[in-house]
This record gives C-alpha cells, sequence and structure tokens, in this order.
C-alpha cells in the first residue's frame, strides 16, 4: 500500500512539475494567436463564398447558420470532454514516459523535428484506424457529416476522440518524448489541420508533394467512390505515399461531401449517434456474438452476408469498370455504406 502511495505522489508532483503549468500556459498562447487568425480567414471566406457569381456556388463551400452552429457545438463538445478527461490521459502518458527506453534528444531543433514527424506518423495511424474500425468511424463520422466543405468544417470535431486519442502517443512517451510536449505539438499541427479545410486555395506547387493541402483535403472529405478513406495525414501527405492511402484532386470529378443519409436536419444528436444506433440495429440481428463483434471491428459497410460493400470493394468495382468521364461510373455503384453520397450542395 505504501508503494502505491509513493507512486501516486510521485506522479501528482510530476504532473505539476511537467504537464500543468507549462503546457496550460503555451496552450493558451497558442489559443489567443489562433483565435483571431481563425475569425479573420473565415470572415474572408464567407466574403469570397457571397461574391462569387451564383451560377457557381453549386461547386463552392456555401455557408449555412445550421452548419455553423453545428461545428461550433461539436468543437465545444470535443473540447469539454477533452478538458474533463485531460487529467486521466496525462497521468497515463506520464506513467509510460517513466519507462521510456530512449534518451531524449539533445538537440532542441532535431528534438522537434522528430517529435513533428512522429506525432504526424502517430496521428496518420489514428486517422487510418478511424476510418477503417466501424467501432472508431463511429465517433470520427461526424466530422465527415457535414454536407458543406469550408473552415467551419474543420471545427467539426470527433466528439468523443479524446477518450481514446492519447493510446497513439503512447509509442512516443516510450522514446523519451516528454508528454507535456506531445500536447504542445498536436495542438500546434492542429491549426494546420483546420486551415486545409478550404475551397478557396487551389493546387500548390511543389508543396503538394510533401504537405497535406487543400486540395488534398477535398479529397479525403469526399464521399465519391474513387476518393473514399484517401489522404489522412494532418500536416504531412509523405505517410499517404508510403502507405498507398494517397489520391490526387482530378480536375474531371469533383468533390461531394456528406453521407449517404444526411444528419443535417436531424438535430446534434443524430449528428454525434447516428452510426452507434445503426451498429445496435445490426446488433439485433439473429447472429452470433463472433459476427456481432465483427460488425463493430471490421470496415463500415461490412456485413456477413455481402449484402454491403465497404470503400475497398467499391473501389475494386471502380477500376474494374470501363473509364468515363468526370466520375459517372459510380452512378452504377449504389452503396450502401454510411459514407458514400452525392448530396445537393444549399445555395
Amino acid at each position: 500500500m505504501k508503494f502505491y502511495s509513493s507512486l501516486l505522489n510521485y506522479l501528482c508532483l510530476l504532473f505539476e512539475e511537467i504537464a500543468m503549468p507549462g503546457t496550460y500556459d503555451f496552450e493558451d498562447l497558442i489559443l489567443k494567436l489562433s483565435t483571431p487568425f481563425y475569425i479573420c480567414l473565415i470572415g474572408l471566406e464567407i466574403f469570397l463564398t457571397h461574391k462569387t457569381p451564383h451560377g457557381e456556388l453549386a461547386e463552392r463551400p456555401a455557408y449555412s447558420f445550421r452548419d455553423t452552429f453545428t461545428n461550433a457545438a461539436l468543437m465545444l463538445l470535443n473540447g469539454g470532454i477533452d478538458l474533463l478527461f485531460r487529467a486521466a490521459y496525462i497521468s497515463v502518458l506520464i506513467w509510460f514516459y517513466n519507462f521510456s527506453f530512449v534518451e531524449p534528444i539533445s538537440n532542441p531543433a532535431m528534438y522537434w523535428l522528430a517529435l513533428f514527424l512522429a506525432e504526424d506518423l502517430a496521428f496518420y495511424t489514428l486517422h487510418y484506424v478511424d476510418h477503417h474500425c466501424r467501432l472508431f468511424w463511429a465517433v470520427h463520422v461526424t466530422h465527415h457529416s457535414s454536407e458543406h466543405f469550408n473552415l467551419t468544417t474543420g471545427f467539426r470535431s470527433s466528439v468523443f476522440q479524446p477518450l481514446y486519442r492519447f493510446i497513439y502517443f503512447i509509442p512516443l512517451t516510450l522514446v523519451g518524448f516528454n508528454p507535456a510536449d506531445i500536447i504542445v505539438m498536436y495542438s500546434i499541427t492542429q491549426i494546420y489541420g483546420i486551415i486545409v479545410h478550404t475551397e478557396y486555395v487551389g493546387k500548390l506547387g511543389w508543396l503538394e508533394y510533401i504537405f497535406v493541402t487543400p486540395s488534398h483535403h477535398r479529397v479525403h472529405h469526399a464521399s465519391n467512390v474513387r476518393y473514399l478513406d484517401k489522404n489522412m495525414g494532418m500536416c504531412l501527405i509523405i505517410w499517404d505515399h508510403i502507405f498507398g492511402t494517397f489520391q490526387e484532386e482530378l480536375p474531371t470529378e469533383p468533390p461531394r461531401y456528406g453521407l449517404t443519409k444526411s444528419t443535417e436536419q436531424q438535430g446534434l444528436s443524430q449528428t454525434v449517434f447516428h452510426e452507434w444506433k445503426a451498429i445496435g440495429e445490426d446488433f439485433k440481428q439473429p447472429v452470433d456474438f463472433k459476427t456481432k463483434l465483427k460488425y463493430l471491428l471490421k470496415a463500415p459497410g461490412w456485413s456477413p452476408d455481402g449484402s454491403r460493400e465497404t470503400s475497398k470493394d467499391l473501389q475494386k468495382k471502380l477500376a474494374a469498370m470501363p473509364s468515363a468521364v468526370g466520375g459517372q461510373e459510380e452512378r452504377h455503384l449504389n452503396a450502401p455504406i454510411p459514407v458514400i453520397s452525392a448530396p445537393k450542395i444549399s445555395k
């Protein structure tokens, strides 16, 4: 009992020393600097949206009050959960940090560069799992549920992600990265992850080969079959090239945003929980426990009898079809999976 009491006291001291004051102060500074930056960019995008000729709005990220309100509400819910759960996940990261088996990099510039690369890879892994495991897709789907694509979409958070995101950062603590630094780096890279949610920036030349650009992220949010589950990176696109999840935005196939079954007119609760409800309906099916686990852990769209299709199934079908202009071959892929739709953008 004395051992556990001493360990708890040690963790509390360590938590207060390296995680609380410095981390919160720096995050507060990031918030104070980024907030007016976001407001200015969003204001500019709204201005450009309303200056766009009426006939072009169907291909533009038209703002709507309801959609923007939903984005803000989801951001606040995510932030509240993160704040409430923070003491728990930081404590876990600190506990693993005590068992790190690699000496921290002594050169500050190399340390922060290495942390940036390692954390961006960790986020890629998290994002890949969110798209390929239905349990986590049920959380992440909220971020993809908007039928608009604009800067406020970047704030349309996966509400419950703070409850498990830290798990992907545990390997970083084991190789010598301070938990406080990991949290700070994530806050910084999130700024970049938000500002790529726009249709008002075209392709960026050689930067397209290194960084996630707005063009890459438009593909990621698109529901076109060809674009499903592509471009998973937060800041760097190199991981998608390495792991085979890269897809260029094609001029002949403009992105379409939203889900097969629109949730925009069904309230905030439906936006957050609709996929959980669908999982519940699948669990009611007269199947064995192993099949129910597969409903939960396999890719969205999986079914035991093949009556539904995953994104990979659809992409195989698409690849086998004769090429058609503008992605018209997709009209023959009537796929009832939760990531595909052809919504009409509000004017």
